[in-house]
């Protein structure tokens, strides 16, 4: 049965179309454009200021303006109105205590420029209102069990109108079910009532949203009776609600039931929606259907808005204003803000409806025209220009412009272009682009079907017109797609244990990967035991909570791949004695995404024997160049069993794999199936490349050569290339091979050369080498310095000072000057003079100066000879005390070593006690006049000299010292100890053996007396008659005093 009342519903349908406008560069000029304004209904905060938006561009920059409830805006009155700066938005300012409805009204924008005036839509502003409730007396609610009951709210009429909501007095949402719901007008609806809803805080809740205030109604009170009589209810038990549509479906892609199916919503509503709809309540005492009538109307939308139209002098063109709505809306044109017919006429523009017709469009034809698509529920207000200019292409797309898309995956290429007339858009690859595997979009993108590598590469776009053409390069690169090779897999694991998912993916070398975990499709839980590495997940210590799904998913920026698997946990085992030794060999080697550069290694580990894996060992080896030997390559961690390998070309790899744990490397694997990349042209070039000369019409290129695996293919050669620097404009080259050097004959001498060394082999050259600047030989410098003087300073000491050579006299690089001496002195380049030390005095010099440079000496200076004076003689040769007596010294000494000019006379000094007496002894021959060379120690004629010291004190200690004299000069000193220095005369041993040889020879001359009186001669008394006794010898006269050297 039908108990509402069937009634009509109408629903507004608000459509909308996006359109990409024309973008003129803003260095052109142009019309007015609006770029951001407020929305046509916009309602404010009345405790703020208030900003209505307007900006607009243009080029010049267009000046703005605004009328309210279609009046002019003058701003310069109400200084609480303002407008930002080189923009057209408004701030009215109401922190004063304003009202904010002294300005609601109908603004609207203008910004003009000399080209044209574009206008904003019509903004509605009207201020938020959060009223109070009415007051109002609520009687308690007395229901039956089983009947249905309405709660009104009745809120107050808010703007924009209020969120509903009941909670009861601790601010706790009111449970609602199929049995109690909200209505959408707010009301709380019971289909059946029973005990349990007996409460007194049934409160219904109105937020406003603008102001975000919440206003409660009074709370109102039910009791509900529960009687003995046995009532039926047609609402009880709760129906079921279900939904139907008079001759047609509900579209189910596009409905929901929401509210316990007691609220049908459909959404992107069309006219097709339009009809009747039936709700029908179901239990078991019967059914019960209500019928809506739904007509659809609609405000306008766009089905063709109006597009900016760019001109050139002579050309035509149309501007479309086609606009949909129920009603059908009707149209209406304006130009810069003004109805078109009260514009100034213009030859070149025809009105046809929802059309505008420009043809032979002139300079002065640029305007700003507005559409306006208007009915009853709504309006739509666009601007559109027309600017008439004339304006070689320019490509807009940045250049060189990378895009990477994924193999077999459509690409799109864009060459965003502008000119005036409108070029036209042509693109290359090695050729020119056409055939059914492209297309050429309008607006200049390429679009390729199905990307393959063989379409990466180099693509221009060409745009033409009859002023010009401009071109632009961008670069298309195919990427392999993201693939997870070894999932996840189930595992079980004991509780306290460790598990590892392993997830192995291969993925583009060039794109950087992400790999991501999830448990049971959420985040993994934050704990520590949960460590992910780039292709694991590892958790130790396993618990209970651990259990679940786990899910690997490897990210790129461009594409993505996922897989899952299953954790059981299960109790632990008693667990057996612990054996810890080395690990297994890895096996199962094997290569994947095999490119020319880099390939993919995976390994299935061997028995880890207790000790968990730390790290994994790739080797290598070359069996082209270096057949059996193994190089390290890599190491990756013991989590993993896969490696991605970045190759070498022009090499036959082979790959084995070691394991290392704690207690030491494993057996090497198997060695993997042989891989033999490519040749290629080299990556490099030879380093240390450096140019110099080794003669002065020569220049010598020299360099490091590449190694076999730098090669990258067979036929090495290196191009050797040179120009002379800022003269020569093209290179000289020449190809070598097996060699680091080349020589370049009969160049200038010493000029700086650009040198370049490339690499190349029969795939094609290396990359383009860097210059360095090198030197062509050095030849031996052409002048000698001049003007060399000499100032001597001491008698070791002189200066030399000389004038530089010219610079071009150099032919080389100045490395400094050599001032020629007895011994070479060298100074710096930018030196002109230098000290000459340790000179010996009272010589002769003969000086000469040359310039040198890496080559050489150049020719010397003329000789400058100089001599220096006399200087202080050094110590005698020796000074010693030859013989002593008691009162007499006989003392030696030898001529001086160096005797620094003309030797004349020793200085002899003794001292006893506290005394010092000098004497002279003597004076010494004069050398001849001619004898300048104070080094001759022949020279003298005497080699050593003697004195003798007469009537010393017996009981004096003596010391004596001697020194020489040159001249007036001061005297160097020697000096020679008596020893022993005590008077012997004193000593008693001395005492006692002159007595003992006293009472000797008085013994002897005895016995000799008793042999003569015999008659007899004793043999020995002859020897002493024949040979004095030397110890009693008389001295002589002249021995006595010290006399001069004879």
């Amino acid at each position: 049965m039908d108990r509402l009342r069937d009634g009509p519903l109408a629903l507004l349908l608000f459509l909308g179309h996006v359109i990409t406008a024309l973008e003129v560069p803003l260095d052109l000029p142009q019309p007015p454009t609006i770029t951001h304004q407020s929305p046509k209904d916009f309602i404010i905060d009345p405790r703020e200021n208030i900003v209505i938006h307007c900006e607009a561009k243009g080029k010049p920059h267009p000046s703005f303006s605004w009328t309210r409830n279609g009046t002019h805006l003058d701003i310069d009155k109400d200084p609480k109105v303002l407008m930002k700066p080189r923009s057209g938005t408004l701030v009215l300012d109401i922190s004063g205590g304003q009202r904010a409805e002294e300005y609601e009204g109908v603004y609207q924008c203008s910004a003009h420029n000399e080209l044209g005036t574009a206008v904003s839509n019509s903004i509605i502003l009207r201020q938020s209102r959060s009223p109070l409730w009415s007051k109002e007396r609520i009687s308690p609610i007395i229901a039956q069990k089983g009947q249905s009951l309405i709660l009104r709210c009745r809120p107050p009429a808010g703007l924009p109108p209020p969120i509903i909501f009941w909670m009861d007095n601790n601010f706790q949402r009111l449970p609602q079910s199929r049995r109690v719901s909200q209505a959408l007008n707010g009301d709380l609806f019971f289909s059946n009532i029973l005990p349990e809803d007996s409460r007194s805080d049934y409160i219904c809740y109105a937020r406003f949203p603008h102001t975000q205030t919440i206003q409660q109604k009074q709370p109102i009170s039910v009791r509900v009776l529960d009687t003995v009589m046995s009532l039926m209810f047609p609402f009880s038990p709760t129906p079921a609600i279900s939904w139907v549509k008079h001759n047609s479906e509900i579209p189910s892609g596009r409905a929901s039931f929401l509210n316990f199916s007691k609220t049908l919503r459909i959404t992107d509503v069309s006219e097709a929606d339009a009809g009747e709809y039936r709700c029908i309540a179901n239990n078991h005492h019967g059914s019960v259907h209500h019928t809506i009538r739904v007509t659809v109307n609609a405000a306008p939308y766009w089905i063709s808005a109006p597009r900016n139209l760019v001109l050139a002098p002579g050309e035509m063109g149309i501007i479309t204003c086609r606009a949909a709505g129920r009603p059908k809306p009707s149209i209406r044109w304006l130009m810069n803000g003004l109805p078109i017919e009260n514009a100034p006429r213009d030859p070149s523009r025809s009105v046809e409806g929802d059309t505008l017709i420009f043809s032979e469009v002139q300079t002065g034809s640029s305007a700003v025209y507005q559409c306006n698509a208007s009915n009853e529920y709504g309006y739509l207000l666009s601007n559109a220009f027309v600017n008439v200019l004339a304006e070689p292409p320019r490509v807009l797309t940045l250049p060189n412009t990378v895009y990477q898309v994924i193999m077999n995956k459509p690409a799109l290429l864009e060459c965003v272009t502008f000119g005036s007339p409108a070029p036209t858009i042509t693109w290359f690859k090695d050729s020119m682009l056409e055939g059914n595997a492209y297309v050429f979009h309008e607006n200049g993108t390429l679009e390729i079907h199905m990307s393959h590598p063989s379409n990466s590469g180099k693509y221009t776009c060409v745009a033409r017109n009859s002023l010009s053409l401009s071109e632009n390069h961008v670069y298309l690169q195919v990427k392999e797609p993201t693939r997870i090779l070894r999932p996840p897999e189930y595992r079980v694991v004991q509780r306290n244990r460790d598990v590892v998912f392993e997830c192995k993916a291969k993925h583009d070398p060039s794109l950087v990967p992400t790999m991501t975990w999830l448990k049971d499709d959420g985040e993994l839980p934050d704990d520590e035991r949960f460590r992910v590495d780039s292709d694991s997940l590892t958790i130790t210590d396993v618990t209970e909570s651990d259990a679940g799904r786990y899910t690997c998913i490897m990210n790129t920026t461009l594409d993505q791949d996922s897989a899952s698997a299953q954790l059981t946990v299960v109790e632990a085992l008693p667990t057996p004695a612990v054996i810890y030794e080395q690990p297994g060999a890895p096996t199962d080697l094997e290569l994947t995404d095999l490119v020319a550069r880099s390939v993919q290694l995976t390994w299935t580990p061997g028995e880890e024997h207790n000790s968990r894996i730390k790290k994994f060992l790739i080797q290598y080896e070359d069996a082209l160049h270096q057949s059996g030997v193994w190089h390290n390559l890599t190491e990756v961690p013991g989590t993993k069993t896969t490696a991605h390998l970045k190759l070498s070309p022009y090499v036959h790899y082979s790959f084995r794999v070691l394991a290392l744990n704690n207690v030491g490397f494993s057996r090497p694997s198997m060695p993997s199936r042989q891989y033999r990349t490519s040749p290629a042209a080299p990556d490099e070039n030879p380093t240390e490349v450096k140019g110099h000369g080794t003669e002065h019409n020569n220049l010598v290129i020299t360099w490091k050569p590449l190694t076999p695996q730098q090669a990258n293919g067979p036929g090495l050669e290196y191009k050797v290339m040179w120009r002379q620097q800022g003269i020569e404009t093209y290179w000289t080259s020449v190809s070598v091979a097996n060699v680091s050097k080349f020589v370049v004959s009969g160049t200038p001498t010493f000029v700086p050369y650009e040198v370049m060394v490339q690499a190349l082999n029969d795939y094609g050259p290396g990359p383009k080498p860097g210059a360095v600047i090198g030197y062509s030989g050095e030849d031996f410098p052409s002048a000698a310095p001049g003007d060399v003087r000499v100032l001597v300073l001491n008698s070791t000491l002189a200066e030399v000072r000389w004038s530089p050579v010219p610079l071009e006299s150099v032919r080389g690089r100045l490395q400094g000057y050599k001032v020629q001496l007895s011994s070479h002195h060298i100074f710096s380049p930018n030196k002109t003079s230098g000290k000459l030390p340790d000179l010996l005095p009272y010589s002769i010099y003969s000086l000469r100066v040359t310039a040198f440079n890496g080559r050489g000496e150049g020719p010397t200076s003329a000789t400058q000879r100089f001599e220096t004076p006399e200087g202080v003689p050094s110590a005698p040769s020796f000074f010693k005390v030859s013989t002593f007596d008691l009162d007499s010294l006989m003392l030696e000494w030898g001529p001086p070593y160096e005797r620094n000019g003309r030797l004349t006379g020793y200085t002899f000094k003794y001292q006893t006690g506290e005394e010092t007496c000098p004497f002279t002894l003597g004076t010494l021959t004069a050398l001849p006049a001619n004898k300048r060379d104070a080094h001759s120690n022949d020279d003298l004629g005497f080699p050593q000299a003697y004195a003798t010291s007469q009537n010393l004190s017996p009981s004096r200690l003596f010391k004596a010292e001697e020194s020489t004299h040159v001249s007036c000069s001061s005297s160097s000193s020697s000096s020679a100890m008596v020893s022993p220095q005590v008077d012997i005369a004193t000593q008693g041993w001395f005492i006692g053996l002159m007595s003992a040889i006293a009472l000797l020879i008085l013994i002897l001359l005895i016995i000799c007396f008793i042999k003569r009186n015999k008659g007899g001669k004793y043999p020995v008394k002859e020897k002493e008659d024949a040979h004095g006794d030397p110890e009693i010898q008389p001295m002589k006269e002249d021995d006595i005093t010290f006399g001069e050297y004879r």
